[in-house]
């Protein structure tokens, strides 16, 4: 949904390369600029959420520091497994050593250990709050535990456990200690594993450098939740929350948290793995039979009279046993997943995965579950150590399958996989930023390709007045053009004459997209669709459907949200205008938990618009616009951002603030920051066809609808109106004009929301889409995230309207399952250049608190999972600052800063504003009112990298815009060719150096020659001054005319990076909430 704090009221396409999970084997091709024509590599590359990595024991030598050729046998270790590697039905566990160089990246002299009964991989939804469960789980390590030799009966399976005594610090500690960089010799981790023997035939070793051969597509671990076994002390004995075997996929975690069963373990290092992992998941063999229950339910039934005929069905003709996969998780947040195999005692996958990692982990671990109608239960892990596969070496072999008692779950039962690591300075597909030249092909390892030679058009709120803006040069003597987007949207719409398609999480007919002096101001974007259907025009709307808003028999709701979608489905209902209200529904193969989560509290979140277009010569074209602009209330703003000026004019009947309860009146709007584009040119193409496919899948026919002879799906065949001109002959610009651009569309979705997703899992690689349980998954954003984040060389400028992530690394509350990689793959960045002694530095701008009332639970939750992940990334800052002995001169705000937007209006001539209303004076309307001050909301979802890459659209930094099987959602990313640091070997100064500069301006109230250069230190400490300046005006009690709208995020960060409230500003000013925010009740997935 659009806002989730509290709130007070035939056309399937076959493109070749989508997988955005799962990035595709490094030899393979770039995607094709084709989508019709068949993928170039056959199948047994199966992307999708697999990672088969495993792990035989290392040599002698520990590969966590510079290698020692000397080799000398150590003394006889502990045995670090439970179990021997003999009883493995090939010969024996295989093993190939591909050394490839010694890195000291991250390595840690620290160890931890494990014991314990291993838990359910997956919580239900009715287990106990996350905070007061999981939490427990990992932390009454030292409260109470079972005794040496005892047995734990969970869920009737008895497990036998071993307590030990650890002789080492909490992980947590452990973690603190974790070296990003270490340039000196560690020892070898003590005790080194056994060795194995090798493999008789040995892979090959997988080059490094090869152009092209490591694509960082991001997608695997934003589905990854993590599980805080490795947040306590390792040694726990007791797991009395987590002893459920079997688990449903409905649970809040289910995507993402992966609890792995504890074992008696030697001490084992924990590393910083950062970079990518390729993995091969092959077979399985000699797997137990989980479905025993359901077999020996079968043979009752059978003998009742009547049922002699289908025996057969349940005895060895049609044998019921396990529906195994695998799921692999690294820090217990998931990476990747196998699709399912039913009934199989010795399954085949096959599966590749090439994942992106920024984690501490100290194994890797493949999770074999069994997957049932009502959720999953634990077959047993094989753990990988991460020291293993850390120096590069290759580690492929067959691998005992553990239960929670360290023995093999099966007789013979065996993981055969491979795992390999490259380290971030050996993937050369990051180093050069946005690359130069036709061999640059964008973000690999996505449904989309890139597609050349557009046009865009980069907005800023949904309205700029001429002249309200700084007149901004260019290179080549070009200038900076500040479009109006609803004025475009709104001739685009009427200019369009064979189609207009619009998605939006809300659509309201009453909304007037012009409000100038225009003739056109009078008409509702109703009026406008309804005039266009009536001239013939197609006229398609697809929008959320609000389950809590209703009309059935006379009674209406206007639901939670108030997005308007009954309203407007009433008023286009005896129209030739098309709407079709699309609820967020998961697969009928989910449980019941699991389908209802989806549809409670997820939502459509996408917000597209497109039309027909004049493309010359009597012949017609696709344009698109894409971002964060829903065509409803509340949305439309001037970069004045007016609270009190307009209430009587412009926004008389378009007052938005769901900050207040009860009476309103004289109280401030809440102004509306945005950011959205147009695209002309063959991306805009790809919009139709995720339009295309959104509506084939929802308007699919169900229950008595299927009875009708035929359906007709409403869309429109290209092919068959001759005027429009296809996707292989859209007009293009030159290649060698400097104003081209090459964009790229991104999707967070599944197959649950589109029509074309192949139906066989192992199609899914060939389409670079990602495997859930059940369920296929397009996570393209994410890796676009991701691959800019990496490729970054000088400075990253985000605006977000959320900015949680990567909980795996918080000090705390780890299991959340805000596993995306966002915010550590930023703190990494800045570390690796603290590292090189180069200059970076990160802008993050956000709202002032979520949308809604900010005293209440969920808006204070969202608050408490943003500070975790400020923390962690301030604290990775610092360590960074500190092991390059530079803490004394810089502090982590030298590198990374957060700010928000607010405005004040002095009282003057032209204000208009009722004094009436009857609130009490220590209300938040009466105060707001006195202070006569608003926070500026901040709805963008845009990131600019080096003035040369943008990435805009619908989706937030959270898991549940990331993660694809929550929020849908759907972005661009785009560039100009000749406008990269590749290209001109210095600053990019074309259209998105324009854009950024251009925001800029609007939120400072001018420009300042600093601001060409924003990684300098100088613009860091000028913009962050500006910040601190403005808090200061924001928050006094002297009401005073704003210049400038940038705000400091008002929390303070000392020298060492720790995040704390304000003094005396704990709380946001008239409307109360703590800054910091609060966790108290039970953790669900509504606010991550």
């Amino acid at each position: 949904m659009d806002n989730y704090g509290s709130s007070s009221s035939s056309s399937s396409s076959s493109y070749p390369n989508h997988n955005p999970y799962a990035y595709p084997p490094p030899p393979y091709p770039p995607p094709s600029p084709d989508p019709y024509h068949p993928p170039p590599y056959p199948y047994p590359y199966d992307s999708a959420h697999s990672y088969p990595y495993a792990y035989p024991p290392p040599d002698s030598t520990s590969h966590s520091g510079p290698l020692d050729h000397h080799h000398h046998p150590p003394p006889p270790p502990p045995h670090p497994y439970p179990y021997p590697h003999a009883p493995i039905s090939e010969s024996a566990p295989h093993l190939t050593l591909q050394d490839h160089s010694s890195f000291q990246y991250g390595s840690s002299p620290y160890h931890y250990q494990q014991s314990g009964p291993y838990p359910s991989p997956e919580i239900p939804l009715q287990v106990p709050s996350r905070a007061d469960s999981f939490s427990n789980y990992h932390q009454q390590h030292s409260s109470s535990s079972i005794g040496i030799g005892s047995s734990v009966n969970v869920d009737g399976v008895n497990y036998s456990t071993v307590s030990h005594t650890s002789a080492y610090a909490p992980l947590d500690n452990l973690l603190s200690n974790v070296h990003l960089y270490d340039n000196h010799p560690t020892a070898p981790a003590s005790p080194p594993a056994p060795s194995v023997p090798p493999l008789t035939s040995a892979p090959s070793s997988t080059r490094y450098d090869r152009p092209g051969d490591f694509y960082g597509y991001p997608g695997h671990s934003f589905s990854s939740t993590s599980d805080g076994s490795y947040s306590s002390q390792i040694d726990s004995s007791e797991h009395s929350a987590y002893g459920h075997l079997s688990s449903f996929d409905g649970s809040q975690h289910s995507q993402s948290l992966q609890i792995v069963p504890q074992q008696n373990k030697g001490s084992l290092k924990v590393l910083l793995l950062h970079g990518n992992l390729d993995i091969w998941v092959y077979h399985a063999e000699n797997l137990p039979n989980m479905d025993m229950f359901h077999r020996t339910l079968g043979d009752v039934f059978t003998k009742f009279p009547g049922n002699a005929n289908n025996e057969v069905e349940v005895h060895t003709d049609n044998k019921i046993t396990s529906d195994p996969y695998v799921s692999l998780s690294v820090s217990n947040a998931v990476i990747g997943r196998t699709f399912v195999i039913s009934n199989s005692e010795n399954p085949v996958w096959k599966q590749h995965f090439y994942a992106p990692v920024a984690h501490c982990a100290a194994e890797v671990h493949f999770v074999v579950k069994d997957s049932d109608v009502v959720g999953s239960q634990l077959m047993g892990v094989v753990a990988i150590p991460v020291e293993q596969i850390y120096s590069g070496v290759k580690v492929e072999g067959t691998f005992p399958i553990l239960n929670g008692s360290g023995k093999p779950c099966n007789p013979g039962a065996a993981l055969k996989l491979s795992i390999q690591y490259t380290p971030i300075e050996k993937l050369s597909i990051y180093h050069q930023g946005v690359g130069a030249g036709p061999d640059y092909h964008g973000v690999p390892g996505t449904y989309f390709p890139l597609r050349k030679s557009g046009t865009v058009t980069l907005y800023q709120d949904a309205h700029v007045p001429d002249g309200s803006l700084p007149n901004l040069k260019l290179d080549g003597g070009m200038h900076f053009v500040h479009g109006k987007c609803w004025h475009d949207i709104f001739y685009a719409i009427r200019q369009a004459r064979r189609l207009i398609y619009i998605t939006g999480w809300s659509v309201w007919h009453k909304v007037k997209l012009i409000r100038d002096a225009d003739q056109a101001s009078n008409f509702t974007l109703g009026d406008l669709l309804k005039s266009k259907s009536q001239e013939g025009v197609r006229v398609l709307l697809l929008i959320w459907d609000d389950p809590t808003s209703r009309n059935i028999l006379g009674y209406k709701a206007d639901g939670i949200m108030q997005t308007h979608d009954e309203e407007t489905r009433r008023f286009f209902k005896n129209s030739s205008v098309q709407v079709l209200l699309c609820p967020r529904i998961a697969g009928k193969r989910h449980s019941w938990i699991k389908q209802r989560e989806v549809e409670t509290i997820y939502t459509h979140h996408q917000k597209t618009v497109i039309v027909d277009s004049d493309a010359g010569n009597n012949r017609r074209k696709i344009i698109a616009f894409v971002g964060g602009l829903d065509l409803c209330d509340g949305r439309y703003d001037t970069p004045q951002h007016p609270i009190f000026r307009t209430l009587q004019t412009v926004h008389k009947e378009d007052y938005h603030n769901p900050t207040y309860t009860g009476n309103v009146d004289g109280c401030p709007r809440e102004p509306w920051h945005d950011l959205h584009s147009r695209i002309d040119g063959p991306a805009a193409y790809d919009v139709l066809t995720n339009f295309e496919e959104r509506w084939l899948k929802a308007a699919k026919p169900h229950g008595i609808k299927k009875l009708k002879m035929s359906y007709d799906d409403a869309l429109l065949r290209l092919e068959r109106i001759p005027d429009i001109v296809g996707l292989s002959n859209v007009p293009c610009t030159s290649e060698n004009d400097p104003e081209a651009w090459h964009v790229q569309i991104f999707r967070s979705i599944d197959s649950n929301s589109v029509s074309g997703f192949p139906k066989d899992p192992k199609e899914a690689p060939a389409k670079n889409l990602v495997c859930g349980k059940n369920v296929l998954i397009d996570m393209s954003i994410h890796t676009a995230y991701v691959k800019a984040i990496r490729a970054a060389q000088h400075f990253i400028y985000i605006e977000n309207q959320y900015f949680i992530g990567s909980s795996y690394n918080w000090s705390s509350n780890k299991d959340v399952g805000a596993n995306n990689l966002i915010p550590m793959e930023i703190a990494l960045k800045i570390a690796d250049k603290i590292r090189a002694n180069e200059r970076f530095s990160v802008y993050i701008v956000i709202p002032m608190w979520p949308e809604g009332v900010p005293t209440g639970a969920a808006t204070q939750r969202i608050l408490f999972w943003q500070n975790k992940t400020m923390q962690m990334m301030y604290e990775t800052i610092y360590k960074a600052l500190e092991e390059a002995g530079l803490e004394g001169a810089f502090s982590p705000q030298d590198y990374l800063n957060f700010f928000c937007l607010g405005n004040r209006e002095a009282i003057d001539g032209y204000d208009t504003t009722s004094s009436g209303g009857h609130t009490a004076a220590s209300s938040p309307q009466a105060l707001s009112k006195k202070s006569r001050r608003f926070m500026i909301y901040v709805h963008s979802k845009g990131m600019i990298v080096d003035d040369e890459y943008v990435i805009l659209g619908s989706a937030n930094i959270n898991q549940r815009s990331m993660e694809g099987t929550r929020d849908t959602e759907i972005a661009m990313g785009a560039y100009q060719p000749h406008h990269t640091w590749a290209r001109k070997a210095s600053n990019p100064l074309g259209q998105i150096y324009g854009y950024r500069m251009s925001l800029w301006a609007e939120h400072t109230g001018g420009i300042e020659d600093c601001f060409t250069q924003p990684e300098s230190l100088e613009c860091v400490r000028k913009v962050r001054s500006l910040g601190e300046m403005n808090w200061k005006q924001f928050a006094a009690d002297e009401v005073t005319e704003m210049r400038g709208h940038l705000l400091k995020y008002p929390v303070e960060v000392d020298h060492k990076g720790k995040v704390r409230p304000l003094p005396g500003c704990e709380t946001f000013p008239d409307v109360g909430g703590s800054i910091v925010g609060s966790f108290l009740a039970i953790q669900e997935n509504l606010t991550i």
